[in-house]
């Protein structure tokens, strides 16, 4: 019951600021401080999620199912290569800076090259969103494995634990922490690039239906589908926050 109650206290803060600018929002589309049609009252985006929740709803299982299959796909791939990067050290060498330069490409200037490539269905979505996810996961888990303790790896050797031993229970339970916090970093990131890719070319998702509703200056609409999008990317931070609480119970005792 203690533990519940300093939860919800822990949150008032976070409340009470989200409600103030929804305030400062409706006095500023009250005053019409900014055309009404640009900027729409909270009120109005709450009945234009009304409205189109069936359409919605309809774009949004499009776009996670994207955003899951890319990230199932971009957290294997930084896992096996943060693995195979840690176990052989000319391996990360030649891979290493090939990683990092994959970020420096913009998702926005990759994307249409990708849809002309791989045509307007799902897999340039996928693509897309592999690319912008394992990166996170590659590079905590590495820094995960690397900052492993050396003294607890020495004991293990001298008991004649094998490489596989020491990886099991000395390196994956020390990087758990950072790979949790690079997946959730990866889990926002899969559901924006979904709806970038959606953007430049797509039969449906959220990125579509963005581009319609912009195009018929529709901004009521626009607002509603940013705030699913935002909401989307809190409820899968969510669920990764229980996830880890599942696998590393020792953190809750401390």
């Amino acid at each position: 019951m203690k533990r519940k109650s300093r939860s919800i206290t822990s949150k008032l803060p976070s409340l009470a600021a989200i409600g103030i600018l929804l305030i400062i929002w409706q006095a500023a589309s009250v005053a019409e401080l900014v055309p009404s049609y640009m900027l729409p009252s909270p009120g109005d985006v709450v009945k234009a999620f009304i409205d189109d929740f069936p359409l919605l709803l309809e774009n949004c299982r499009i776009t996670l199912l994207e955003a899951f299959a890319g990230l199932f796909l971009g957290v294997a791939i930084g896992f096996l290569m943060a693995v195979a990067m840690d176990c052989f050290e000319r391996l990360y060498q030649a891979l290493y800076p090939i990683v990092v330069v994959t970020q420096t490409v913009p998702t926005v200037a990759l994307a249409p090259l990708l849809v002309l490539w791989f045509g307007y269905e799902m897999t340039p979505k996928v693509i897309l969103i592999v690319i912008v996810t394992f990166f996170p996961v590659t590079v905590g888990l590495l820094d995960g494995f690397r900052s492993a303790d050396k003294d607890m790896m020495n004991l293990m050797r001298s008991m004649g634990a094998t490489r596989g031993q020491i990886f099991r229970y000395v390196k994956v339970p020390g990087a758990a922490g950072q790979f949790f916090a690079s997946l959730r970093i990866s889990a926002t990131y899969s559901v924006v690039g979904a709806v970038i890719a959606e953007w430049l070319g797509g039969f449906g998702g959220l990125g579509v239906y963005m581009t319609k509703v912009r195009k018929a200056f529709a901004f009521d609409k626009m607002f509603a589908v940013i705030f699913l999008i935002s909401a989307l990317s809190l409820l899968l931070m969510w669920g990764i926050n229980v996830l880890q609480k599942k696998c590393m119970p020792w953190e809750e005792k401390k």
